[in-house]
């Protein structure tokens, strides 16, 4: 009787406290819902032994997602400058609503913004030097580790370029679930890049071939891209072979696309690849 005598509700323990704190929950909860990955939630009744609540909850864990696709995509498009990296990154945002996430632009977008990493990286590309991989890495995880890229999953391309970068990016906690390699010959690499033209006058782009110019006016005021001349494209492609068997060997479960073709018919074979299920050891990677 002494005790009870001398009892006093704990602050914000009150029934008008928790009735308030229910229809908070209550009305945010199917947003939450709907913010998270499809397949990754589960409702579990906990009006019952802590134990069963446990038990439920640590079998739903433990358990293999039934989809045949991952549940938040994390994709990685490799190939040479050229391969059609862009298009099919923009193929992929914009039916599975993923976040679209190139390397370079990111670092232009740091630099412009004037952030912390972007000053870091500036001082590099001034002086007309390679940026260190653990500020460009550090670039690419400040992007990752937004809610979009959590929720909505990500394509990412221009990144990782070396075995050193795949290997920091999976130690970061960012390792990919689908890994595909963009496979073209180099006389279709040339070809694309070293034929691609820009109007000086309206900055719209051109290729001789695909996307010629409406008029002779036109045409003759075009201006190639320096990174598009010829020995420019043939250096970028002997960089990408030295890199791309370390970076094959590394993602093993990575797949091959045949980008020698149309573009949608490409979508379509990496798409058809996409919704396959994830394999193994990519499973116990991403756990």
């Amino acid at each position: 009787p002494e005790v009870t005598r001398r009892i006093k509700p704990l602050e914000n323990q009150t029934e008008k406290h928790f009735r308030k704190q229910l229809l908070h929950y209550h009305r945010n909860v199917e947003g939450i819902r709907a913010a998270v990955c499809k397949g990754t939630t589960k409702i579990i009744n906990a009006d019952q032994p802590k134990s069963d609540v446990y038990a439920q909850v640590y079998h739903f864990l433990c358990q293999q997602s039934r989809s045949v696709a991952p549940q938040c995509p994390r994709v990685i498009l490799q190939g040479p400058r050229g391969s059609g990296k862009a298009t099919q990154a923009a193929l992929l945002a914009a039916k599975y609503g993923l976040v679209n996430v190139s390397m370079v632009e990111l670092i232009k977008q740091a630099i412009a913004d004037n952030s912390k990493v972007g000053n870091m990286m500036s001082t590099y590309i001034d002086k007309k030097m390679m940026v260190p991989d653990n500020i460009v890495l550090k670039c690419l995880v400040e992007r990752l580790s937004k809610l979009d890229c959590a929720t909505k999953g990500w394509v990412l391309r221009g990144y990782p370029r070396s075995r050193h970068q795949a290997e920091a990016l999976s130690e970061a906690g960012y390792a990919p679930n689908r890994v595909y390699f963009l496979e073209c010959p180099t006389d279709t690499i040339v070809e694309r890049l070293s034929l691609r033209r820009t109007d000086p006058v309206t900055g719209q782009a051109f290729h001789l071939i695909y996307n010629p110019p409406p008029s002779l006016e036109i045409k003759r005021r075009l201006k190639t891209h320096h990174k598009d001349a010829e020995s420019a494209v043939d250096e970028d492609m002997l960089s990408y072979d030295s890199q791309v068997e370390e970076l094959m060997d590394y993602y093993a479960t990575s797949q091959g696309v045949n980008a020698d073709q149309d573009p949608h018919t490409v979508f379509e074979s990496i798409e058809s690849l996409l919704t396959k299920p994830l394999p193994k050891q990519t499973l116990k990677a991403t756990l």
